[in-house]
């Protein structure tokens, strides 16, 4: 069924047919200073030179990796990267080294090696933090988010790389985890098992529909000038061939760049480079689809997951009956089998109905 998000990756046999729908030790933890930053709040439109920190208005701090004009720290990651205060801005932990292979008891706080903070959720004999996220949440000294995984996003970059091995380095963590606010639903609805399932029933899908997280833009170029919709009020300001598939769900059609970018608030009509270009906007758009939209189905992808339908109605509701009912089952048993390593990856209990 070819339905409005459209996208033919022809140059990989696993996407054919793609179709988007168209501690202290043993726990005793001596308290670290509370942190404290004196960075301004950004402004927008403000110049801002490398190294500038500000205090962005969801309560975190970012500093600047490239000098702008007061882009948007959260969506421009080319320009900005989270900041703790914690290392630089004036607070000072003063929580122990992890140490593997040491006992750690519940509530206990250490350093990692990658210089973040980690809170034991669950006793251990010292697991590794970033990878047994079970055991272990990230820490922030100002009782914020952690930098090094924003928003406690239940799979670790750790994980997201294991996962990942082969990525376009555009499909980036940091990307991802920016891309999280504007959706907060998404992997935080209902137990930690529901959580997980849904991170990665998302995760598999995006893999299927782009190779393994390396196809940024649509590959068969002749399809470019076929996604432009005269009919619509707002016709195709970017150009007749400028609406083609990028991005995590292959984004396309004139009119979903609309509905995105309306949902989103960025003007992805106008300029649909975007979705190419920056990271965040690109999985914010997957985010998009994923949250938002039935597609040939009866349900929305997210709702699927937090209500227990199973990965199986996940793929229903982004190729239907393309997949489903028999249509093309080693798809399906393609996006299974990723869901299915994921969610080995995330240490979680893939679930019932799976296939479609």
């Amino acid at each position: 069924m070819r339905r409005r998000l459209v996208a033919v990756l022809s140059a990989v046999a696993a996407v054919a047919g793609l179709v988007f729908g168209v501690p202290a030790v043993t726990g005793h933890a001596s308290q670290a200073a509370a942190a404290s930053c004196s960075a301004p709040n950004w402004v927008a439109g403000q110049w801002y030179d490398v190294g500038a920190v500000v205090r962005y208005t969801n309560g975190g701090y970012y500093r600047a990796k490239n000098a702008n004009p007061g882009y948007d720290p959260v969506i421009s990651t080319w320009y900005w990267e989270p900041y703790s205060c914690d290392g630089g801005g004036g607070s000072t932990c003063s929580y122990p080294n992890w140490v593997a292979g040491q006992w750690y008891d519940v509530g206990a706080i250490v350093r990692y090696t990658n210089g973040g903070y980690y809170r034991a959720k669950n006793a251990n004999p010292g697991y590794d933090p970033v990878i047994s996220t079970w055991y272990w949440e990230p820490f922030s000294c100002g009782g914020g988010t952690d930098p090094g995984n924003p928003g406690a996003f239940v799979v670790s970059e750790a994980q997201f790389n294991q996962i990942f091995p082969g990525r376009n380095s555009f499909y980036s963590y940091s990307g991802l985890t920016a891309a999280l606010s504007a959706y907060p639903g998404f992997a935080t609805t209902g137990s930690d098992t529901v959580k997980k399932q849904e991170a990665a029933a998302f995760l598999a899908n995006v893999n299927h529909e782009t190779g393994g997280l390396v196809y940024i833009v649509e590959q068969n170029t002749a399809n470019y000038p076929h996604y432009c919709d005269w009919n619509q009020p707002y016709g195709c300001p970017a150009g007749q061939s400028a609406y083609y598939g990028r991005g995590p769900i292959q984004l396309s059609w004139n009119f979903n760049y609309k509905a995105a970018g309306d949902a989103l608030g960025i003007d992805l009509l106008g300029n649909p480079w975007q979705v190419e270009q920056n990271s965040a906007v690109a999985w914010k758009t997957g985010l998009w689809y994923w949250n938002t939209q039935s597609g040939p189905g009866s349900m929305t992808p997210h709702n699927a997951m937090v209500n227990s339908r199973g990965f199986g109605e996940t793929i229903r509701s982004i190729n239907g009956s393309i997949e489903c009912n028999g249509g093309n089952p080693a798809q399906v048993e393609s996006r299974v089998s990723k869901y299915r390593q994921i969610a080995s990856v995330l240490g979680v209990d893939p679930g019932a109905n799976l296939y479609c």
